[in-house]
């Protein structure tokens, strides 16, 4: 369970750098804009690769280590199939100059959102609930942020800044949504967690 609370700590820390603009410009001026960026896409790959890694081995853990908090509703697995594929198509707009992005105004938070709310709805363990719970409330303090900052610009919404979409970025963030969530569901949720999600 270190590794998971590890890469919890430092992923969830890194990402709340953009939320402290002080912290934020200082370290950029310091290292420079592009080194920055390199450095922040570096240590959140590294560190969600340690999420990966950790959760892996912590869901192994006896009950006596990770107990059984609550009994997942017979329906959850329904909710949690439902809720992906909009996290899905979310996760491909935070990419794509579209009329998706634009409504959700920050897809890749709303995308954490559906995922970790769906994946409460079926993991009811110690350590399922402190990565999902962990990320959820992460997600909901980052959007309330956003607006408190009123940060609607190109630091928030990444590099595509305030771009407005058009209707092929819809087709592209929608039916890339559709064919991620179809390969989860298929063949990588089993790749990278190691657990099929068509049992």
């Amino acid at each position: 369970m270190t590794k998971l609370i590890l890469g919890l700590v430092t992923f969830i820390g890194i990402h709340l750098i953009p939320t402290i603009p002080s912290l934020r410009d200082s370290l950029r001026a310091r290292f420079g804009a592009n080194a920055y960026k390199l450095l922040f896409s570096v240590l959140s790959f590294a560190t969600f690769m340690l999420i990966v890694w950790g959760y892996g081995e912590a869901r192994r853990l006896p009950t006596a280590i990770n107990p059984q908090l609550f009994v997942p509703p017979s329906w959850g697995r329904h909710v949690t199939y439902l809720l992906m594929l909009p996290a899905m198509i979310c996760l491909v707009a935070s990419n794509v100059a579209s009329r998706v992005r634009d409504i959700v105004k920050h897809p890749l938070l709303v995308a954490t959102k559906l995922w970790a709310l769906g994946h409460l709805f079926v993991r009811g363990d110690l350590v399922s609930v402190i990565l999902f719970g962990s990320l959820l409330a992460y997600a909901v303090y980052d959007r309330i942020s956003v607006k408190r900052r009123a940060a609607l610009g190109a630091s928030v919404l990444g590099p595509l800044g305030d771009r407005k979409g058009q209707l092929m970025g819809d087709v592209i963030a929608i039916g890339g949504g559709i064919v991620l969530y179809v390969a989860f569901v298929m063949w990588l949720h089993v790749w990278f967690i190691g657990v099929s999600v068509m049992r």
